[in-house]
Formats: structure tokens, C-alpha cells, sequence
């Protein structure tokens, strides 16, 4: 599977398989620009109803993968919504206002894996 980055700014806060709950990065950028599916696939949740995400889209991108992207301004897509690599699924919010941040998953089998070792490396 070929992966792309789902915002442009700078990894805030990287990936830690102990934190409680959540084990994914953290991505800044601009507050309302364009969050993009990281992968081709379909929306399988989009909405706020799991703690602590905020606006959550979630990704299945085949059996075995799938991506989350958490902490939108707003939602672009809705469940069930088949999406294309690199389209816009939500605009960038944050935690902190004035702050840019996404927070990204990506799940192999269900369990969380490291962002990094799947994205792109980006140029110095």
C-alpha cells in the first residue's frame, strides 16, 4: 500500500505505542486547510462520538488496513463514502486555538502501528 501525508506540517508529537488509548501522531499545519485521505478507501465513521478524537474520520482502506484522522474543524465526507488517495476528507482543527493539528492512525489488523514507517520520508 502506498501512503501519502495527510497534512504538510511538522510531526507536534510522535508515536507512542503506550499512551493509553491513542497511538498515533500528531501533524500541525494551518487551521482550516485541507485534511487528505492518506490512502484510497472508504469512510467507515465520520463524526464525534468517540472521547477525546473530536471530529474523527475514519479510513478502511482494505482487510488489513485502515486510517484515523482526528481532531477536525469540519467534516467533508460521511460514512460509507468511498474516497480517493489524496482527496480532501476535513479541515484542519486542533486542540489549542489558533493551533493547526491532526491526529493521525493508522491501524494494521486493528492494532496501531507507527505512522512513520508507513508515510513518505520527507526532504530535509
Amino acid at each position: 500500500m502506498k501512503w501519502q501525508w495527510p497534512v504538510s506540517g511538522a510531526v507536534l508529537e510522535g508515536y507512542n505505542a503506550k499512551r493509553p488509548g491513542k497511538a498515533g501522531i500528531a501533524i500541525g499545519g494551518a487551521r482550516g486547510s485541507s485534511v487528505r485521505a492518506a490512502a484510497a478507501g472508504k469512510v467507515v465513521y465520520s463524526g464525534n462520538g468517540l472521547k477525546g478524537y473530536g471530529n474523527l474520520i475514519i479510513i478502511m482502506h482494505n482487510e488489513k488496513y485502515l486510517s484515523a484522522y482526528g481532531l477536525n474543524e469540519t467534516l467533508l465526507v460521511g460514512e460509507g463514502d468511498y474516497v480517493d488517495s489524496g482527496q480532501a476528507v476535513a479541515t484542519l482543527g486542533g486542540k489549542i486555538p489558533g493551533q493547526g493539528e491532526l491526529y493521525f492512525e493508522i491501524r494494521i489488523d486493528g492494532k496501531p502501528a507507527n505512522p512513520m514507517r508507513y508515510l513518505p520520508k520527507r526532504g530535509s
